[in-house]
């Protein structure tokens, strides 16, 4: 049965956004949906809203620096600095400072319905409350069956403000959020109307090619045998050809004592009766007893599930070659006649002597 490649590339939607996320370690901000995905906010408020809750405490956050900041311009940043105040993400407090200045203090909320339920309990609430505290609550059953009268809202009381000497007083055109400290020494003049900026002109996208998909490619042939295929035959475990009960122990011991040198060849006794006589044969060839270990043991699959198996293939696999046969030693003889040595199976007399024996022994040519 064929198995399915899990490692093949799964198509991508050819519609709606695809996120290519890259884990983050540094240089990010979390960012509640309830800012990101609001659908009472503008574009330009949102995106403003989250450059804020990306700054560290104590950052200037005026019309004037964000302007500076951003293209945008400031009758725009105000107006998504309002937007902002009146959803709960923005606080804006004018207070008292040393030296009869007034400060802005602006506080920057991530979930608005959380701090405004948690100043309820500590102080008073705040006089912005978000949008979704303010909705008006589903009608319940009456009791008749029809709807209940709507409950009436009483108007929460406003905090009591401490009287401000004519002096110190600032207009309302000019109170922005801004994180500084302004003198405030004398009124300050009524602010000429500011002339209608000009359109900034939108840059158009340029559209980016979108790369065709590339289509997966074709899965290339099984290397996995099927389990119908023929299988090579079984190289079976060497014997020695003249078996001692010595070669035998010697074999014994070597497989025991595996594990001092490779701890994952821990064999049971079972398994060392089994493989002796394919060790034994290693030792009858010639092979040092340190050379079978270093053969059989060295450079071991990653993760070793069956150790015997491994060895008992690569006994049968790498067993050296038998010897060459010894050539036969002819032994030295002393020959019988001259004293001298030469090389017979049999004793008796060397080559010359047999000759010079041959020679006396033939009749003479001439007769006499």
């Amino acid at each position: 049965m064929d198995t399915q490649q899990v490692s093949a590339p799964s198509r991508a939607s050819s519609a709606g956004v695809v996120h290519i996320n890259i884990r983050l370690t540094d240089g990010y901000t979390v960012i509640s949906n309830r800012l990101s995905q609001h659908r009472g906010l503008s574009l330009l408020a949102i995106g403003l809203g989250t450059y804020i809750q990306s700054l560290p405490d104590g950052w200037r956050i005026g019309v004037k620096a964000l302007a500076a900041r951003f293209p945008e311009s400031e009758v725009r940043i105000a107006a998504a600095l309002r937007e902002l105040e009146q959803h709960g993400f923005l606080r804006r407090t004018r207070e008292r400072v040393g030296g009869g200045r007034l400060a802005t203090r602006t506080e920057s909320y991530n979930h608005p319905e959380a701090a405004v339920r948690g100043r309820g309990r500590g102080r008073p609430a705040a006089p912005v409350v978000p949008a979704a505290a303010t909705a008006v609550p589903v009608a319940a059953a009456g009791p008749a069956g029809g709807p209940a009268p709507e409950p009436v809202r009483e108007p929460e009381p406003e905090p009591a403000r401490v009287p401000e000497p004519e002096s110190a007083r600032v207009p309302e055109s000019v109170r922005v959020a801004v994180l500084e400290c302004e003198p405030v020494r004398a009124p300050l003049p009524e602010p000429e109307p500011e002339p209608e900026p000009e359109p900034v002109p939108v840059p158009v996208p340029v559209p980016v090619p979108v790369p065709a998909l590339v289509p997966a490619p074709a899965p290339g042939p099984r290397l996995v045998p099927t389990p119908t295929a023929p299988r090579k035959p079984r190289v079976p475990l060497p014997a020695p050809q003249r078996p001692t009960e010595g070669l035998y122990a010697a074999a014994a011991g070597l497989l025991a004592g595996l594990h001092r040198t490779a701890p994952l060849f821990l064999l049971s006794e079972e398994d060392v009766r089994g493989l002796v006589p394919g060790v034994a044969a290693w030792l009858e060839r010639g092979a040092r007893p340190d050379a079978v270990r270093a053969a059989i043991t060295d450079d071991p699959p990653v993760p070793l599930r069956h150790p015997a198996k491994l060895l008992r293939h690569r006994l049968a696999t790498l067993i050296p070659p038998p010897p060459p046969a010894a050539v036969p030693v002819v032994p030295l003889q002393n020959c019988d006649d001259c004293d001298r040595a030469f090389r017979s199976s049999v004793p008796g007399c060397c080559r010359g002597c047999r000759d010079a024996r041959a020679c006396a022994d033939a009749p003479c040519p001439t007769g006499s």
